[in-house]
């Protein structure tokens, strides 16, 4: 191997060594990884605008402009039928034959539109989301929590002015 090839070689190990610790901090042992049950679907939510930006007027724009992002970070594709998102009031939005491809991520706007693969729509006439506080709520078409997100909590009656 040439000098240069093995500093290639190096710095290519040391990139995917860095790579791996962002990843996974505990890694297990070989033998134990491979007893684990199949992976599965790794749905999150990855984002959400509760706060309208602008004026809240109620006009379906600024609905439009609430959403909640879910992101499958999985490869294969997750169907989501029958899965819901619910904010802490119990208004519940549920997926109908919606499937999230791998590496994906999909907006639900809180106001009426057309659905496609990237964006579905509630369908409301008012915001779902508190601007305050509140918390999204995902779970499976089992009724299974997956995912939450809250914001705006006090957490030990600490409140910081």
């Amino acid at each position: 191997m040439s000098a240069s090839a093995s500093v290639t070689a190096r710095r290519l190990a040391a990139a995917a060594l860095a790579a791996g610790a962002l990843v996974s901090v505990v890694t297990l042992p070989a033998s134990a990884a491979d007893h684990a049950r199949p992976e599965r679907p790794k749905v999150k939510i990855s984002d959400v605008q509760y706060n309208s930006p602008g004026r809240d007027d109620r006009s379906n724009r600024s609905l439009n402009r609430e959403w909640v992002e879910i992101t499958n970070t999985a490869r294969r594709s997750v169907n989501l039928d029958g899965w819901t998102l619910q904010d802490e009031d119990g208004r519940t939005y549920t997926f109908d034959h919606y499937r999230l491809e791998g590496r994906a991520t999909v907006r639900i706007h809180t106001g009426h539109g057309r659905d496609t693969d990237s964006d579905l729509y509630q369908d409301r006439r008012h915001y779902v989301w508190d601007n305050r506080s509140d918390t999204a709520t995902l779970r499976n078409d089992r009724g299974r929590f997956i995912d939450d997100e809250s914001w705006g909590h006090h957490h030990g009656g600490h409140h910081h002015h």
